[in-house]
């Protein structure tokens, strides 16, 4: 069977290449995620004894990520009939034999989950980091040497790495792009690389690039981030403790959106310092279908929720779901000081945060266009998690309202 699937041109290299290593990195709308599924499906259904491991840092995430990517392909160009799906566990099998299973390694259990991993037929010879700097060096590690051994005539092992970019100073840049390794393919896409994508998509990435020049330049022209004008530098990707009795107290933030992201955040505080739990940022969805999302996704209806005052409709709706939801005060200078007073707090966001970690990478204040110097004000867009993120830490910085912040019974 002859399956053809039509691609960007700026993927050949990637298709074309054996090497060991794979690091892709663009813009969002570049393309690069759905290509590498196309590319997978592709692979696997045409080289038996090959075997796929799809890696977030969490392991649910790929669900919505990787997991959809890969079905997406399939639906797509009618190859249901070759592939079988499991939901428990998440996995894909070929006729052929081969599978694609899904993974994390946000602490030691996964780590040694994924050590275990056994096939029916073949080997591991494929590796998909998704958001491969949700990752540290050391989880890349652990990974890069479980593909090791003689394999049979016309097969490769082969890890590919996926992303947007965020810090200069990450080690993924530093170990690939930096230095030259004849084992390691780089590549560099972005959304005016896509020829499929609408032109809406290309409207809000032109507005981004009108409000927001250096933020664009990130997010839209796939460069690595610098510190200059950002907001929070005071920030780290960490796995952060899931069980709430780990935390002094635990408090939700909600950001209303429909076109932009409607943000959920659940955020923990212990011994002064901010925690980054969960998210749920979900677009075009109503109110309804965000609050079966939280209840699925185990947001504690107990703990106070503060959202955006300006949507009392909205936070009547989650209050008579069971939530706690509570409008935050806003009014004039409340941004800022909301600002100065998270300046001053160590936060730890897990890994699994994507959107938060996205907006802090990018957060800025806006910049004078004549004098060059950075104003007190931030660029309003793309900033729905920080908005969360403000609105669910106001019990901490308003010491009157710690009284309140307690459990409900």
């Amino acid at each position: 069977m002859e399956i053809i699937m039509p691609g960007n041109e700026i993927f050949r290299a990637v298709h074309e290449s054996k090497k060991r290593y794979i690091i892709m990195k663009g813009s969002a709308g570049s393309g690069k995620s759905v290509d590498t599924a196309q590319q997978y499906i592709l692979r696997l259904m045409r080289d038996p004894g090959r075997n796929l491991i799809c890696l977030r840092k969490s392991e649910v995430t790929n669900r919505d990520s990787t997991c959809a990517e890969l079905l997406s392909v399939i639906r797509r160009f009618g190859l249901e009939s070759y592939w079988k799906f499991s939901v428990e566990p998440l996995s894909l099998r070929c006729c052929n034999g081969n599978t694609v299973l899904f993974r994390g390694m946000n602490d030691a259990k996964q780590r040694e989950k994924l050590k275990s991993v056994a096939f029916r037929q073949g080997k591991l010879t494929d590796v998909w980091f998704e958001e491969l700097t949700e990752f540290t060096r050391q989880d890349f590690e652990i990974v890069d040497d479980r593909l090791r051994g003689q394999l049979p005539e016309g097969l490769f092992y082969q890890i590919k790495g996926t992303f947007n970019p965020v810090s200069a100073n990450h080690w993924v840049k530093k170990v690939f792009f930096d230095t030259y390794d004849e084992n390691v393919l780089t590549h560099h896409s972005t959304y005016l690389d896509n020829h499929f994508l609408d032109e809406e998509y290309k409207a809000r990435m032109e507005r981004r690039r009108r409000l927001d020049p250096e933020g664009y330049r990130v997010y839209g022209l796939g460069e690595w981030g610098e510190s200059g004008g950002l907001i929070l530098t005071n920030w780290r990707a960490v796995p952060c403790a899931q069980d709430l009795s780990f935390y002094d107290d635990v408090a939700m933030g909600q950001d209303f959106g429909f076109n932009h992201a409607n943000v959920l955040l659940l955020l923990g505080w212990r011994d002064g310092d901010i925690y980054v739990l969960r998210e749920l940022s979900m677009r075009e969805r109503d109110t309804a279908e965000i609050i079966e999302e939280a209840r699925a996704s185990d947001f504690p209806k107990n703990r106070l929720m503060y959202c955006d005052s300006a949507e009392p409709d909205r936070i009547r709706m989650w209050r008579k779901a069971g939530f706690r939801a509570v409008g935050a005060r806003k009014g004039e200078g409340s941004v800022k000081s909301a600002i100065d007073w998270l300046k001053q707090r160590k936060i730890l966001v897990d890994p699994a945060c994507r959107q938060t970690i996205a907006e802090l990478g990018q957060w800025r204040w806006q910049r004078d266009s004549l004098s060059g110097e950075y104003l007190d004000m931030p660029v309003p867009f793309g900033d729905d998690a920080m908005a969360a993120l403000r609105y669910g830490a106001e019990g901490w910085r308003r010491p009157a309202a710690l009284a309140v912040m307690k459990p409900a019974p």
